[in-house]
């Protein structure tokens, strides 16, 4: 494995710490105390710092060094985290954000931002008020750090504390001690991702240090055991910070090595006095030999530090050395299987659990690779249905054993379907939480005080889909902090918290997903909505509209209701944008608004663009599938069912229920009058914006599951019609946009020529 690779292996893993920052921090902001929840905080910041300093990577190590500093603070109760510095927490997250994705991808960051936090953080860490923040909503007062008391007979007196002292967990001591410190690492150590030499750089921070490598027992070459640690370190180190700091450094490793940390034979612990440290200079062959370091004398002052520093640095260096070799040793033994979590921080978590079982393994795979193998099991899924219509058609002996293997030939194409479509399901936790920044930097453009809730972050839709929903999500979060919600005046003046609350939830719903954008805003001014769509002459003056259809004139290609252009909003661009994501999704999208209490946004996609299950039927000698998850129910109906609504609209009884009775065949302009739903089948379906609609066809071929092709891709939209399969018979057959069917029923017809005139 190059470095590149094992770089990309922490980029990955920086993005999964990240997301248990941000996590963390609401959980925080919502009022969580747990003492774990302010530990995860700490390890995310400090993991990050860890490896960003092996790739040299300076700028992020600096500023995940002051984070981590103040987190330190309130983890131990020196720092009480309330609102006004969980606000800087939070802005933090997102400048360590900007610095990874800049390691990483390459680009600036903003320096003065950053210098800024830096000082806001410095700030905290130091017990003063955090700057007021630029949002009017009142936060509680921060709670100022206790006072220290008078200098006593111990030494202990009031200081000014500086980042340094904050390095350790407990005050700074006046007089430096000389510590010995055995350092052994197990092999579990290596497992979980640590790395010795990071430890030992870490520890050199502390103070004046010189260190002996042993490599006593390293055995030969044929007799290594990859997976085994053999080197250990010898350490004496002059510092002022105390044992509780030395040992705070190997915190996340104390459960995978042997530590040894003492007071130096003849130091001063507790009178106060100071007794001369003696250098320990020592020859790198010594090292290499592991013959211990020979004490010696030196006057000079100056040549005392630069050779301890000078020792320091190639005893660390060469220590490196050696347990890189022995880790590339280890990754070419190991398959590539890796821990969920083998991050340090996990490793602490573990710790405390170690009775518990391992965590499960993972193994990190290009998605390109997954994607190859859908599409081969698509195409397994298209020749098992050819190859059983094949024999359908050619075998009318139901028992024999030919139709036996087919069935059996299906169960497994069936399981290996679900294995592999589970393989791309993910919960779109990741895209949620990025929005919250989303919502701060609105927030702090607009002067508004917004709070996001999510909710249904665990549930899972496949990769794909998730991915392509960033892009429409930030719109809509967008939107609803700058249009949705009022200022925090006008909220007041309506009885209202002045804080705004916008509510991104998600769920499973009848084989779908939908994803709910809610806020307790002014909801959609249709006055306003209607009299832009007449200025910028979408609608006549005297077109009689619906609510339902003023509020989707904002979906309309450069509609806007923006009183001027700003950074945020007022050019047109966001919502149209929104709408054609979603539809290119296979998914749609409506809303809901009340005056005064606001709006909500419903978007409903498939939870897989691969496979779906359908019920294959017959309409005007075309074939077409309707999605299984849509179908309540079948029936056949009978003349006395029937009623005539209106000049053209039927309805069906069913169980003392009248339900609307929609012909798919006219509705998609397939034949030019409405068949005798006496000869054909009624799909009894539930559509997405509610209710129950019967949809006639003329007959059901059966049951199956289909491989789903795009349509946009390979021909155009067509409405009513969400994509198109492969049939066991070659053929094509469209798949059923259920929904637009549904809406087209209600007055919002489809456009005679964008529908599918019949081919025969």
């Amino acid at each position: 494995m190059d470095m590149n690779e094992i770089k990309e292996i922490f980029f990955q893993e920086c993005e999964e710490q990240l997301a248990e920052l941000e996590s963390g921090l609401l959980k925080l902001n919502d009022g969580d105390r747990d003492p774990e929840t302010v530990n995860a905080v700490f390890r995310a910041v400090h993991s990050i710092k860890g490896g960003a300093g092996a790739f040299g990577l300076d700028d992020l190590v600096s500023f995940a060094h002051v984070f981590e500093t103040t987190l330190d603070c309130v983890r131990s109760n020196r720092l009480e985290p309330n609102q006004d510095v969980l606000k800087v927490m939070l802005r933090s997250a997102d400048v360590l954000a900007d610095l990874t994705n800049a390691a990483r991808d390459g680009g600036n960051v903003d320096e003065a931002r950053s210098r800024q936090l830096i000082k806001e953080l410095e700030a905290l860490a130091n017990g003063e008020m955090p700057q007021p923040a630029p949002e009017p909503a009142k936060a509680a007062p921060i709670a100022q750090v206790a006072p220290a008391p008078a200098a006593n007979d111990d030494g202990f007196q009031p200081v000014a504390f500086s980042f340094e002292d904050f390095e350790a967990a407990e005050p700074p001591t006046i007089e430096p001690s000389t510590y010995e410190i055995v350092f052994r690492p197990k092999s579990e150590l290596y497992a979980k991702g640590n790395d010795a030499t990071l430890l030992l750089r870490d520890l050199s921070r502390l103070g004046e240090m010189s260190i002996r490598c042993d490599m006593d027992r390293l055995p030969a070459l044929d007799e290594m055991n990859p997976e085994a640690a053999y080197f250990s370190w010898k350490i004496s180190l002059k510092t002022d910070k105390g044992e509780e700091a030395i040992r705070s450094v190997f915190e996340f490793a104390e459960w995978d090595c042997e530590l040894d940390v003492t007071l130096a034979s003849g130091d001063a612990s507790d009178a106060g006095q100071e007794l001369p440290m003696q250098p320990v200079p020592f020859d790198l062959s010594l090292l290499d030999e592991g013959a211990p370091a020979q004490a010696e004398a030196i006057e000079d002052d100056e040549q005392i530090v630069s050779q301890q520093h000078d020792l320091r640095d190639a005893a660390v260096s060469t220590a490196a050395n050696a347990s890189n070799v022995l880790k590339m040793a280890q990754t070419a033994a190991r398959a590539p299987v890796e821990n969920a979590k083998a991050s340090p921080a996990s490793a602490a978590q573990a710790a405390g659990q170690q009775a518990a079982s391992a965590a499960t393994p993972t193994i990190r795979v290009d998605l390109d690779r997954v994607d190859r193998l859908i599409n081969l099991v698509g195409e397994l899924v298209i020749n098992q249905a050819m190859l059983s219509q094949s024999v359908i058609e050619n075998d009318t002996n139901g028992t024999s054993s030919i139709n036996m293997g087919l069935e059996e030939l299906q169960q497994l194409t069936r399981e290996i379907q679900d294995s592999v479509m589970a393989i791309r399901a993910q919960p779109v936790k990741p895209v949620f939480q990025r929005m919250s920044r989303i919502v701060r930097e609105i927030a702090d453009m607009t002067g508004k005080s917004v709070r996001l809730v999510t909710e249904g972050e665990n549930t899972e839709v496949d990769k794909t889909v998730i991915d392509k929903l960033a892009e429409p999500l930030t719109h809509m979060i967008r939107n609803a902090v700058d249009h949705g919600l009022e200022t925090p005046e006008k909220r007041v003046a309506a009885g209202k918290n002045p804080e705004g609350t916008v509510r991104l939830t998600a769920k499973h719903r009848s084989g779908r997903i939908v994803i709910e954008l809610a806020d307790d805003g002014a909801g959609i001014n249709r006055e306003k909505v209607r009299q832009k769509a007449i200025d910028n002459d979408l609608i006549a003056a005297d077109a009689n509209l619906s609510d339902e259809e003023i509020d989707n004139l904002i979906f309309h290609a450069g509609f806007s209701t923006a009183d001027k252009i700003s950074d945020i909003s007022g050019r047109g661009v966001g919502m149209d944008v929104v709408k054609r994501s979603i539809q290119a999704l296979g998914g749609r999208i409506n809303i809901q608004s009340k005056p005064g209490q606001g709006s909500v946004f419903t978007m409903s996609l498939p939870l897989t663009l691969a496979v779906l299950d359908g019920m294959v039927v017959t309409v005007a000698n075309q074939t077409l599938v309707v999605p299984l998850t849509a179908i309540v129910e079948t029936l056949q109906p009978e003349a006395s069912a029937i009623h005539s609504f209106g000049a053209t609209q039927r309805l069906i009884s069913i169980r003392n229920s009248f339900c609307p009775l929609l012909d798919v065949g006219r509705i998609l302009n397939f034949r030019a009058t409405q068949a005798n739903p006496v000869e054909g089948v009624a799909l009894l379906v539930e559509s997405e914006g509610g209710g129950q609609r019967a949809l006639m066809v003329d007959a059901i071929q059966g049951q199956r599951q289909v491989v789903i092709k795009s349509l946009e891709a390979n021909y155009t939209h067509v409405p009513g019609i969400a994509a198109a399969t492969i049939l066991g018979d070659g053929r094509v057959a469209l798949i059923l946009d259920v929904d637009a069917i549904v809406a087209a029923s209600r007055g919002q017809a489809l456009k005679p020529e964008m529908t599918l005139a019949a081919t025969g």
